[in-house]
């Protein structure tokens, strides 16, 4: 049997709405198009929307990006004493933990300094203040995402429970610290460092490309939200979602990727007003696949069918098992699965419904992404 035969044959699913579904196969070798049904409908992506943020942080932070976390100092010291305040700067570092936080504060205890006599403050100008992306349901805030910020340690998990103010509790965490460090202060708060503040400490994320690979081989809302915002703030217009997600869509035009019927609201998906289409997602990744610089770190970033993340249950037999590299995607409203079969082709398959008929819609990804799979 063809394999457009075939391909045609895996979508054929009990439960697969045609008039509500897309997926293209792209010959990586060619770059034939083997099969396409809908390239060009709009669809809610889910969390494949992360390839665009994946796409984008790639070309414009690189390889070696790195996020930092810095404390400043408005004030000066006088033997063992800071007269003054400390800030603690966010720069919107998904990964941040109490651990990094403590190595801070060890940092300002090697500077000899036992007594703060002003606050603990948490600066999280580096971004704007929304805690959620456009266009989310309510209950995604918290269930699906920790507030957005420019500060957050441990996933805003503070005292056994998530903050609503971030920043704060981030203040609160080097303070603590602090104080295990023998080093006394005033009280945590919020501020903003002076632009003629003296910086006393920093630490930094490890490179981006393993943010990324965590990020998309476990489909982590929340640094793909941080990553949009710090694409803004980098190079774009501010530390917004709009700003970031501006970036986002400049880079795909200038790659060349077909963005009609795409729109592009938040970093990860979870807006409900995300669309793309298969052909976008199949073209984003084989320009991503023909880029020299940045094809492995991509690549890497994926599941693998059968053996980890958001793939490790699925597809777990051969051709598939280790051979397909996909992001998944997967809300009420949407499922997708877009990504690689062996290093011969690029699919993408989306499917939406109210609600989307999950089963049917990931048994017709994987006999489709296995279709390619074994293709002889």
């Amino acid at each position: 049997m063809p394999l457009t035969a075939r391909l045609a044959q895996a979508l054929a699913v009990p439960g697969y709405a045609k008039d509500a579904s897309a997926a293209v196969a792209v010959d990586l070798g060619t770059g034939k198009l083997l099969f396409a049904r809908n390239p060009d409908l709009p669809l809610a992506p889910a969390s494949n929307e992360k390839l665009t943020t994946t796409f984008a942080a790639l070309h414009e932070l690189g390889v070696t990006y790195r996020f930092r976390t810095e404390v400043f100092g408005r004030g000066y010291q006088d033997g063992a004493t800071w007269h003054g305040d400390l800030f603690l700067k966010g720069f919107g570092d998904p990964t941040l933990t109490s651990l990094q936080v403590e190595r801070l504060a060890t940092q300002i205890a090697d500077e000899g300094i036992t007594r703060i006599t002003g606050r603990v403050l948490g600066d999280e100008s580096w971004f704007d203040a929304r805690r959620t992306a456009p266009g989310w349901k309510a209950g995604f805030f918290i269930n699906e995402c920790p507030p957005l910020s420019a500060l957050v340690v441990d996933r805003a998990v503070y005292d056994g429970h998530v903050a609503l103010q971030p920043a704060l509790a981030a203040a609160g965490r080097l303070r603590q610290l602090l104080r295990k460090h023998g080093v006394s202060s005033g009280a945590a708060g919020l501020g903003r460092a002076p632009a003629g503040a003296l910086a006393l400490a920093q630490v930094e994320s490890e490179p981006l490309p393993d943010v990324l690979q965590e990020m998309d081989r476990e489909s982590d809302n929340f640094t793909a939200e941080l990553i949009a915002k710090d694409l803004g703030a980098e190079v774009g217009g501010g530390g917004t979602t709009a700003a970031g997600v501006a970036i986002v869509r400049r880079d795909l035009d200038a790659a060349g990727i077909p963005l009609t019927g795409v729109r592009i609201v938040d970093g990860s998906g979870l807006s409900l007003e995300d669309r793309l289409t298969a052909r976008a997602l199949s073209a984003l990744l084989v320009n991503m696949w023909d880029d020299p610089d940045l094809h492995q770190p991509f690549w890497a970033a994926l599941p693998v069918a059968g053996v980890n993340g958001t793939l490790e249950d699925r597809m777990e037999r051969r051709p598939a098992r280790g051979a397909v590299r996909a992001k998944t995607g997967t809300t009420d409203e949407a499922s997708a699965l877009s990504g690689y079969a062996d290093s011969r082709f690029a699919f993408a398959v989306l499917q939406n419904g109210s609600p989307v008929a999950t089963r049917s819609a990931e048994k017709a990804q994987d006999r489709f992404a296995s279709a390619l799979a074994s293709a002889p």
